[in-house]
């Protein structure tokens, strides 16, 4: 366990910095929910990042200068980015509907998200400026969520829910798919489990691109002792 001192309702959005000497990580607060805030990777006091909430991190930058995140202003969740001191607070979309789960590619010149501004939870990516969004995925079998670029920039992993899902629950069947970053090839199913919300909410590729960590789960049933 990580002492994170104050830290301590912390929810699924989470990571390293590029170099492994910090973690990002979202806290619920009392007063404006989710917030972000920046710790040593061995544990201490938060620094806070935002000052708006709620926030929910999602991505650092290559050079770790900046986070990228989703956020509620007003009535919409949009995708944000802010420098780590706080500072800049930048919208970079401003859609109809969702736009969640931000996250760079390893040069830092695209960030990936998904965005339900068709009318069904699609994966997008977009410059880091915001500029040129385009959709990458347009099945309308799946709701695809949460895109993870990996670090050798060749493949893009996410989460997709049977369409008639709404938003991202838990204790649902769902799939990893992985699609070729040039999208030179349709997704393709990795893997059915057992999961949804926290399943991969966040960045959780290995170094070398080799693996990647995901949460899958079981409900076990209490017996009815009456």
């Amino acid at each position: 366990m990580l002492d994170t001192d104050f830290a301590d309702r912390c929810n699924n959005d989470h990571g390293y910095s590029p170099d492994g000497t910090e973690i990002a990580l979202s806290h619920n607060t009392s007063d404006r929910g989710s917030l972000i805030y920046i710790v040593p990777s061995s544990g201490g006091i938060p620094m806070q990042v935002t000052q708006s909430g709620p926030s929910y991190w999602h991505g650092w930058s290559p050079d770790a200068q900046k986070l990228v995140y989703c956020a509620r202003r007003g009535d919409n969740f949009d995708v944000y980015v802010i420098d780590r001191d706080g500072q800049n607070e930048v919208r970079l979309i401003d859609a109809i509907g969702l736009d969640d789960g931000p996250e760079y590619s390893p040069d830092g010149s695209t960030i990936y998200f998904n965005s339900e501004r068709t009318g069904q939870m699609n994966i997008w990516r977009m410059d880091s400026d915001g500029s040129n969004q385009q959709p990458v995925t347009v099945d309308d079998e799946y709701g695809d969520w949460f895109p993870h670029p990996s670090p050798d920039g060749n493949w893009l992993v996410f989460l997709s829910y049977e369409k008639s899902v709404e938003g991202h629950p838990p204790n649902q069947n769902v799939k990893l798919r992985m699609i070729p970053a040039d999208g030179s090839s349709d997704p393709k199913v990795i893997a059915h489990l057992f999961g949804g919300q926290g399943t991969i909410n966040v960045p959780s590729w290995s170094p070398d691109s080799e693996h990647f960590a995901f949460v899958s789960y079981r409900l076990i049933g209490q017996q009815n002792l009456d």
